[in-house]
């Protein structure tokens, strides 16, 4: 999965020349909340919502409203913005730049090309819809979570337990974190299963390994067995 056809395409950008309030503008405008700064058209620095509140905030101290108003129309976005702007190329992959997101404490980076010009930006909330296409949570059916052994060939035993009943897999995610050596979980999204067979086929998938949870989304039923951290 690659930034460039995740990211968000043609980003609303600000000069660095642009005053506060062009910036607080053109953010409430486009509902967003964070600009790339260009200069001559080339990516100097980033503004977020988070430095305007910050410069205003530090700025009103001794200021009565009339007196705060004229000085954000003063400040330039050069004076306030994150500079040099943290950005991610276009051939990242979508799990490198969620890791540049969670190093910087940051809610988005924008991204360059080759020639590093300005292409798009990718945002958490990007992500969070990566994340929901991935787990296939569009074709709704029932996620399961089994833990099993790491070996070859495990993760097959599942799937043909679902295939045998008919099932459809909408997705299969995998993690190490918070298991054993030699273990792993696996989530399972499937769906084309009759309700009356659910429980036939949660227990053959449990036979095959710890089931840990499943969820129907189609008829809103849960049942955990055990601590996915266990």
């Amino acid at each position: 999965m690659l930034v460039r056809n995740w990211m968000t395409k043609d980003p609303i950008t600000i000069d660095q020349e642009a005053s506060m309030q062009d910036a607080s503008s053109l953010m409430r405008k486009h509902k967003v909340r964070m600009l790339p700064v260009l200069k001559n058209g080339r990516l100097v620095g980033v503004v977020s919502d988070s430095d305007l509140k910050r410069a205003s905030a530090s700025d009103a101290t001794l200021l009565d409203i009339h007196e705060l108003l004229y000085l954000i129309a003063k400040i330039k976005v050069r004076d306030i913005m994150a500079k040099p702007a943290i950005a991610v190329p276009e051939d990242f992959t979508v799990e490198e730049a969620a890791q540049k997101l969670i190093e910087h404490k940051i809610s988005g980076v924008p991204v360059l090309d080759a020639a590093g010009n300005l292409t798009g930006i990718i945002t958490r909330h990007d992500i969070f819809k990566i994340l929901l296409s991935l787990s296939g949570l569009g074709k709704k059916g029932i996620q399961f979570a089994i833990r099993i052994d790491d070996t070859p060939g495990s993760i097959k035993l599942l799937t043909d337990v679902v295939r045998k009943h008919g099932g459809r897999i909408a997705s299969i995610l995998t993690s190490y974190e918070y298991v054993p050596e030699g273990k792993r979980m696996v989530y399972l999204r499937v769906y084309a299963i009759d309700s009356q067979i659910l429980p036939l086929l949660a227990r053959e998938l449990g036979e095959k390994g710890t089931l840990v949870y499943f969820v129907d989304h189609m008829n809103n039923e849960r049942k955990t067995f055990e601590d996915e951290k266990a």
